[in-house]
């Protein structure tokens, strides 16, 4: 090449030089903003007076006072598989980032080779070998005109903070279905006490009837009944222990163990939890920063949002730059000095001219997965508000009820207590008594369940709210952990 080239050539590849970072800030596609919803400024029934108090959602479930369920949502959060899985997705988003950031970076690479060869003469019929050793080094840069890297690095970080969110999701449902069976598990333990309770005083019931029989003071159907009526309520016996035994497996599987892991732990009878009522629940605002399931769904409808940007660089003109050096001796000590060197650099510009439409119908696509994924987030927005809204209503509901059954079952034990001692007395029928028993158990077993009840839309508040764990989780160490991962030989596969 003349000098004079050698300096036009110098100036273009300058020239390609200072242009790369002026036209590699452009991008197309949408710019991502975050869609502004109308929300109600208080939630129904709200005192519209008492300004709203924002909810407590921090280690919500302490306020239940078990300090037993306080350690199982500590192992639940540590040992639970999905939670485990919710990390590895982590790691897998944030791997995904750093790999689409490299795309923005050059690439290069070189290689290296030795031959030996043999060459013979036709004229003199001997024969010559030698050896030829050859270098290189190649590098490529693709120049983001139009910002498709940066869409796509853009999309990867949306999609990392997406995967946080559904650990944080994740770790909602976990400490709430922890409490929840926890609560449930508590209540079968006391409905099993009050049917066992209930059984025995059955059981003495029928035991005065017989001898009132013999007395010839009733008659047989009177020991009919009364054996029939405890053997009823013994009946509810095994339900109850079937489904006390559920909620143990449950959560023992909840905390990563086998089903039955939790079994003596549990066995020791407990109260049902009573948390301390009533809660700050905010605006309806607060939803959308604190429930994890609607900030999931927002950085998804992001992350559509920049891959059409992605879709859309595509159509357009893409440039890189590619050079390449080479160097090759009969020697290794000739390639850096006695050898022929060859080199090459220069830009390659590609653009899309016939498709199809294909590439058209690629940013209609990304178009409307980017739809479906808005009307995703409004839907997470409106279910979010219902839920709040529900458990709102549920709680003060349950709370009203619990009042009257308290007051029926403490009548009714009135009732019971007076009219067995008129029956012993001769003085009241077995009907009445038979009535009143019946009464009386069904009244203490429902207000048992009334208790299990609001503590279960106690919680199931605190759910809608957003209210999950906020402490730290170590996503760092994998589940497999490898060894020898580098050269070796391979072992053989069972």
């Amino acid at each position: 090449m003349s000098p004079t080239g050698r300096v036009k050539w110098r100036r273009t590849v300058s020239a390609i030089l200072l242009l790369t970072p002026l036209i590699s800030g452009c991008v197309v596609g949408p710019d991502y903003q975050k869609p502004l919803l109308a929300l109600p400024s208080a939630w129904s029934g709200s005192k519209k007076a008492a300004p709203a108090r924002p909810p407590e959602l921090a280690l919500w479930w302490q306020r239940l006072n078990d300090p037993l369920l306080n350690g199982l949502v500590e192992e639940a959060v540590a040992g639970n598989l999905d939670v485990a899985s919710s990390k590895a997705k982590i790691r897998e988003a944030r791997a995904s980032y750093r790999q689409n950031v490299g795309t923005l970076f050059p690439s290069a690479s070189g290689s290296g080779s030795a031959t030996r060869n043999k060459s013979a003469s036709s004229s003199s019929g001997s024969s010559e070998s030698y050896s030829q050793f050859q270098a290189g080094f190649d590098a490529s840069w693709e120049i983001d005109l139009f910002g498709a890297n940066r869409r796509a690095v853009e999309a990867a970080r949306y999609g990392m903070d997406a995967a946080e969110e559904e650990l944080r999701a994740t770790l909602l449902t976990l400490v709430g279905d922890v409490a929840s069976n926890y609560v449930e598990l508590r209540g079968y333990q006391a409905r099993l006490a009050l049917a066992r309770r209930t059984a025995a005083s059955q059981n003495e019931t029928a035991a005065l009837t017989r001898t009132k029989l013999e007395a010839g003071a009733v008659s047989a159907v009177d020991v009919a009944n009364a054996s029939g009526q405890a053997a009823s309520t013994e009946a509810t016996i095994p339900e109850l222990e079937a489904a006390y035994a559920t909620t143990i497996h449950r959560l023992s599987v909840l905390t990563g163990r086998p089903p039955a892991a939790l079994t003596e732990r549990l066995d020791k009878y407990a109260s049902i939890p009573r948390p301390k009522l009533p809660i700050p629940t905010g605006v309806p605002a607060d939803v959308l920063l604190a429930r994890p399931d609607v900030r999931l769904a927002e950085r998804q409808y992001a992350q559509a949002t920049a891959n059409i940007g992605q879709a859309e660089a595509a159509r357009y003109p893409s440039v890189s730059l590619t050079g390449s050096i080479a160097t090759s001796g009969l020697k290794i000590g000739d390639l850096g000095k006695s050898s022929s060197v060859s080199w090459s650099f220069g830009p390659t510009l590609t653009v899309p001219i016939f498709n199809a439409g294909q590439l058209a119908a690629a940013v209609d696509m990304a178009r409307a997965q980017r739809d479906q994924y808005f009307i995703a987030y409004r839907a997470s927005v409106l279910t979010a508000l219902e839920d709040v809204e529900n458990a709102i209503v549920a709680l003060a509901q349950e709370r009203i009820r619990n009042g009257k059954l308290a007051s029926s079952a403490e009548r009714y034990r009135e009732a019971a207590t007076l009219t067995r001692s008129l029956y012993k007395a001769g003085s009241a029928s077995f009907l009445d008594l038979l009535t009143v028993e019946r009464s009386l158990y069904s009244a203490e077993d429902s207000f048992i369940q009334s208790k299990v009840s609001i503590a279960a839309d106690y919680i199931a508040l605190n759910k809608a709210l957003g209210g999950g764990w906020d402490g730290t989780i170590d996503i760092s160490k994998p589940e497999v952990v490898d060894s020898r991962t580098g050269p070796h030989l391979a072992a053989s596969a069972d």
